[in-house]
């Protein structure tokens, strides 16, 4: 292709350009009661699949994120469907997530998730099926240690 050809093209934005106002590739259902103690802020849960394999289109208001947790026996799929969230295990430092992310979490293993500051944030959640697979909710994520990821970012 030639300098003249490349000049001409047409920008075509792509996903992670365009502004994610919550509403994604899936409804982002009705307000998460269900789970409301678990979470800081406010989020959205449509079940996909309750059969077989349990999957949720989960969607989190800016500044919204999960407690902390842990997964027993299956772990969890995270797919990262619009906006910009965190992903965080314990003792590493926070993974910032954008559309088109995959988070593969090994069960046992203490994390949150969640939007950005100035984000609304959305991923479909998988659960991996096992035998007596559980979850545990566990303590909030501070906001003192909220807070401190605006300023970093670990892809």
């Amino acid at each position: 292709m030639n300098a003249s050809n490349e000049n001409s093209k047409t920008s075509i934005p792509s996903q992670t350009d365009i502004p994610f106002t919550g509403e994604g590739i899936f409804p982002k259902g009705g307000k998460n009661e269900a789970y409301a103690r678990y979470f800081t802020g406010t989020s959205y849960l449509n079940m996909l699949s309750l059969e077989r394999v349990v999957i949720g289109n989960v969607t989190f208001e800016p500044g919204c994120r999960n407690f902390w947790h842990i997964h027993h026996k299956g772990g969890q799929v995270l797919l990262v469907t619009g906006g910009r969230g965190w992903y965080q295990e314990e003792g590493k430092p926070a993974r910032e997530l954008r559309a088109g992310d995959v988070v593969n979490i090994p069960p046992e293993t203490k994390h949150w998730h969640g939007a950005a500051k100035d984000s609304w944030f959305a991923h479909v959640a998988v659960e991996v099926p096992a035998e007596g697979a559980s979850n545990e909710w566990l303590e909030p994520v501070s906001d003192e240690e909220y807070d401190k990821l605006g300023d970093c970012y670990v892809g």
